[in-house]
């Protein structure tokens, strides 16, 4: 792919050539989704190295509760509230004053979270064990346990920095209508963690530490790839580094007040699974695993699909809104909901039939058992109603954003919290660790219906219709492909008798395949024209790239 070119340092960025609004939403989405899709196949690499490395063990369950800590804040703190008050205050500043101010604001926001994340991963540094007592106090019940996680912890805290320069970086170049790269850019972090399973991992035991300290270490260093990814293009864009920081700054000021409450309005995902893994370090040896596997597993979709659909959409709704044009910020949001139901009811429909076997076949080898793969499908089970909730609480935060309006998803994320806290006191109880993934589901559809509900009532209207019509169709289309896949994966079961490596792989990419044909006659027989849409600009993006 050639380089973009920069454009005059005084100009905005030029809109997209050609074609009509929805076809540059899905070529957008489309460049997004090839590079995330490099970025989860990645993802999926990592998740099997971790597996067949660690298993369901300890030293996962340690891991994965020191990762969650920086992941939170990076949720919460970088890559949430900053990408969605940073976006569109610098695409105003951008539009209305040139790439020079709009690069002196790229440098105050920079050095603004370098200061304040800074901060954090210093204190976190000094208070890591009492934290860890507080999130997996249980852990001292098994020896040593306790202690791994709170090196694992400290070694991992300033990844929150790092991603912190690499979220600023990536909402300057969406804002430029460059994509690919910064969707690319969370690949890093599997390179690093692969590439130290295979180089790290066995050097640990030698400088007597556990071996899964290689892993941290590598996460570590794929957060600087992350940043080094980035920085050649935005270098081309016409950005420079200066080391200043301007308090008195208005637009800084407005983004600062925007990520207070914006914090908040993107914290329930997050929050609620930090709940879920505090709660589940009370389930036993490899609950916490199990979750974080089947989670990761289930937002494959909303990575691929969700994420990209949703950064496509924000500089069009910024644009809209900087212009306060109503009527297109509706359309866009109309248009990205449309997208989103066609390409996630059928994925959700896709892990409820085959969850169990996709689950074996990817990660079930090594240290990672065959109860392993019960497990942790039982939990994708639970997990993958949500899936539709969390894409669109996706989409419909950064619209309150780019309206000026953080405190409302705010409010409803809080909501969303104390209601995934209720609800998974109760259903952890009765069903274990898999009723934490249920009420995630719950609640993750509960917080976007209400978000959208308020978002309608803001823009006059939602355009409901073409929404609930490509709702029922593709509900129906996905059917029918469930069906189809399910039939097909049990007969293949009574035809292909054995659990190796060939066997599962030829039982679900024909069950996969047999679904994925009915879907298509489905398809075209209901018109769906987004799905359609969608595969159109995806294949026509892998194949140039």
């Amino acid at each position: 792919m050639s380089a973009p070119q920069p454009n005059p340092a005084g100009s905005p960025p030029a809109a997209p050539a050609g074609g009509s609004a929805a076809a540059r939403l899905a070529r957008s989405a489309g460049v997004v989704s090839a590079a995330t899709l490099a970025s989860r196949l990645l993802g999926l690499v990592r998740d099997q190295v971790l597996a067949y490395l660690f298993g369901a063990g300890n030293a996962m369950d340690a891991f994965n509760v020191a990762a969650r800590i920086p992941n939170l804040l990076r949720e919460l703190f970088a890559e949430g509230a900053m990408s969605a008050a940073f976006v569109p205050t610098f695409m105003r500043r951008l539009t209305k004053d040139g790439r020079a101010e709009a690069w002196r604001l790229g440098n105050q926001l920079l050095n603004a979270l370098v200061v304040v994340t800074g901060a954090l991963v210093v204190a976190g540094l000094v208070f890591a064990e009492p934290l860890v007592r507080l999130l997996a106090g249980s852990y001292a019940a098994v020896p040593g346990k306790l202690e791994l996680t709170v090196l694992l912890t400290r070694i991992l805290l300033p990844f929150l920095t790092l991603v912190a320069v690499a979220a600023t970086m990536m909402g300057m170049l969406n804002s430029l209508n460059r994509f690919f790269v910064p969707a690319l850019s969370p690949a890093m972090y599997n390179v690093g963690i692969i590439a130290s399973g295979a180089l790290l991992v066995p050097l640990m035991p030698g400088l007597g530490f556990d071996p899964v300290t290689g892993i941290a270490v590598g996460a570590l260093l794929g957060a600087f790839g992350q940043v080094a990814l980035q920085a050649p293009v935005l270098h081309r864009e016409g950005f420079r580094y200066r080391a200043s920081l301007d308090p008195r700054d208005p637009d800084l000021h407005h983004m600062l007040r925007l990520m207070g409450p914006g914090t908040l309005a993107g914290a329930a995902v997050q929050i609620n699974l930090l709940v879920n893994t505090v709660l589940a370090t009370g389930q036993g040896t490899g609950a916490v695993t199990w979750l974080r596997f089947a989670f990761q597993l289930m937002y494959l979709p909303i990575g691929l699909f969700g994420v990209s659909i949703a950064a496509a959409t924000l500089p069009v709704v910024s644009r809209h809104a900087a212009r306060e044009e109503l009527d297109g910020i509706r359309d866009a949001v109309s248009r990205a909901l449309r997208l989103m139901l066609a390409v996630n009811v059928p994925a959700t429909v896709g892990l409820l039939v085959l969850g169990a076997p996709i689950v074996g076949l990817l990660l079930e080898r090594g240290a990672f058992t065959p109860a392993d793969t019960e497990a942790t499908a039982a939990a994708l089970l639970f997990y993958a109603p949500g899936l539709a909730g969390y894409s669109a609480v996706r989409i419909a935060v950064p619209c309150f954003y780019a309206l000026g309006s953080s405190l409302t998803p705010a409010c409803v994320s809080m909501g969303a919290v104390v209601l995934n806290v209720g609800l998974n006191l109760i259903l952890v109880e009765i069903m274990g660790y898999r009723g934490l993934a249920l009420g995630t589901s719950i609640v993750a559809l509960a917080n976007a219906v209400t978000l959208l509900a308020l978002l309608r009532r803001r823009l006059g209207g939602l355009d409901l219709p073409p929404i609930l019509r490509v709702f029922g169709r593709i509900s129906v289309a996905s059917a029918a492909m469930g069906a189809a896949a399910w039939m097909a994966h049990e007969r293949l079961l009574d035809a292909w008798s054995g659990t190796g490596l060939v066997t599962r792989l030829g039982q679900v990419s024909a069950s996969i395949a047999a679904g994925m044909l009915v879907l298509a006659a489905a398809v075209r027989i209901l018109r769906i024209r987004e799905l359609e849409q969608v595969g159109r600009q995806v294949l026509d993006r892998l194949g140039r790239n």
